[in-house]
């Protein structure tokens, strides 16, 4: 099975690459012609590399890179400066979920590619009606305003809820949705939730960048967990110990 990574050198994106590569899989990555890609994945046979800015690629290219792959992961996020806060694109993560399912409609696969797509617990799945206290949705208000990359992960995870749904014919989803990131070097036990269990910005918990590639991963490879997931957007944390 091949799968085709976008957001692949960000810390979360390279976890996901390494549990692909773990499990036996094949994997094609789109980087940007300036991202540092580690030397292992250079001499890899089981990795392609496209380098180019996911912005600037049209349908028709992306329908070619696609056209091996059984399933699609972004982990793509904006770079935490003010150039990747508030400089362009603004809608990196919305505009690279609506190419990529533009491109995988528009090629008629025999059967649906599966979807995985990173999130956080800050974004609320209004198809549940997940509740949250006044305060929180005034903060999360102001954040909104205030930080820009918060309503594009929305409006990415809304595209695939409410535009592609749950019948489309081309299209299976999933949204992970962690909460507060932390580096870990080895895979820990991990909880998974149909909806967030805390608060995410008065109470958080903690899920390691490598659990959330190794579910991720998982999802893609193990038929019995996408079958359990498939167009939810389950929250992973870290095991309390």
């Amino acid at each position: 099975m091949t799968t085709l990574v976008v957001g692949a050198t960000g810390a979360t994106g390279k976890q996901l690459v390494e549990q692909l590569l773990r499990m036996g899989q094949t994997v094609k990555l789109i980087v940007r012609p300036t991202a540092k890609i580690p030397e292992t994945w250079k001499n890899n046979d089981r990795i392609s590399i496209i380098e180019a800015s996911i912005s600037q690629i049209r349908v028709d290219e992306m329908i070619a890179y696609l056209s091996d792959c059984q399933s699609v992961a972004s982990c793509l996020g904006h770079n935490l400066n003010l150039k990747g806060i508030y400089g362009k694109p603004g809608k990196l993560v919305t505009d690279a979920v609506k190419l990529l399912c533009t491109a995988i409609q528009k090629s008629s696969p025999d059967k649906p590619i599966k979807f995985v797509l990173m999130s956080t617990t800050g974004y609320r799945n209004r198809g549940l009606r997940e509740s949250i206290s006044i305060g929180e949705k005034l903060v999360m208000g102001v954040i909104r305003l205030l930080v820009p990359p918060q309503l594009d992960n929305e409006k990415a995870a809304d595209f695939l809820r409410m535009n592609i749904g749950q019948q489309n014919k081309a299209i299976d989803w999933v949204v992970v949705r962690p909460d507060t990131l932390i580096n870990e070097e080895c895979v820990t036990e991990y909880e998974l939730y149909g909806s967030p269990i805390r608060s995410a910005l008065f109470n958080p918990g903690k899920t390691s960048r490598i659990n959330v590639g190794n579910f991720m991963a998982r999802l893609i490879v193990e038929s019995s967990l996408w079958d359990n997931w498939k167009g939810q957007m389950p929250v992973i944390y870290n095991k309390r110990s």
